[in-house]
């Protein structure tokens, strides 16, 4: 069923010769490091215009591209349907633009970015940081990996730390593992996964799938702004 509250949108930029539109959530003092927040197959909600506002607060100037064209949705058939007709191609344009636009805005301190993705978001996060080089400094998938198990990573330069659910019956464990060595075997780089005594989402305090767990998702939270500031601080 569609989310009667509607999409978070409250910005545009642009994508590729189109207009997008997206979340933007300034940090108090007006001056720090840029952050993409990729959403979840329920599209742009409430929830992630939250987590867009909570790293705003830490001090971040955040942008969540709405990759749905304003369309959310609280039931899983619907945000299935959503997530497969999203193209891929349209998807890396938009956060590409949102990169670009977020470096272009006064107040965002540093050449490179961050980006935070959430299930589906996480897998387009990695997308996002191999094709964009070194103008992504720090990617942070929380249980999400590109579908294609044999995606090619070469391109990336980011630091990575990940954040994933033991019970996650989505996400095996020897899928992330795998994940880990392609990266390894491809790049420079050497990602830092977390496993955590929980199910898919454990940080969407919505609840919608029953296993958000606020005690894992207060150490990834932790873990994560100390990674995040580690690397654009």
């Amino acid at each position: 069923m569609p989310d009667q509250r509607g999409s978070r949108q409250n910005t545009t930029f642009p994508s590729a010769g189109r207009t997008a539109h997206g979340y933007l959530a300034r940090p108090p003092q007006a001056v720090g490091p840029g952050l993409v927040v990729v959403q979840e197959w329920w599209g742009l909600t409430s929830h992630i215009a939250t987590m867009a506002d909570r790293f705003a607060a830490e001090g971040f100037t955040v942008l969540a591209p709405d990759l749905f064209g304003g369309e959310t949705t609280h039931d899983r058939a619907e945000a299935a349907r959503l997530k497969r007709d999203l193209p891929v191609e349209r998807a890396a344009e938009d956060l590409a633009g949102a990169v670009d636009h977020l470096l272009s805005l006064d107040g965002v301190v540093g050449d490179a970015v961050g980006v935070v993705g959430f299930c589906m978001g996480g897998g387009l996060a990695l997308l996002l940081a191999a094709r964009a080089g070194d103008r992504v400094a720090a990617v942070v998938p929380f249980y999400g990996l590109p579908p294609n198990p044999d995606f090619d990573y070469r391109g990336l330069t980011a630091h990575v730390l990940g954040h994933f659910g033991e019970l996650d019956g989505s996400i095996p464990e020897t899928a992330v593992d795998e994940a880990a060595i392609r990266i390894g075997e491809a790049t420079d780089v050497r990602p830092e996964f977390h496993f955590y005594p929980a199910g898919h989402a454990f940080m969407n305090d919505e609840d919608l799938l029953g296993t958000h767990d606020p005690l894992q998702a207060r150490t990834a939270w932790r873990r994560t702004l100390s990674f995040l500031w580690g690397h654009l601080g």
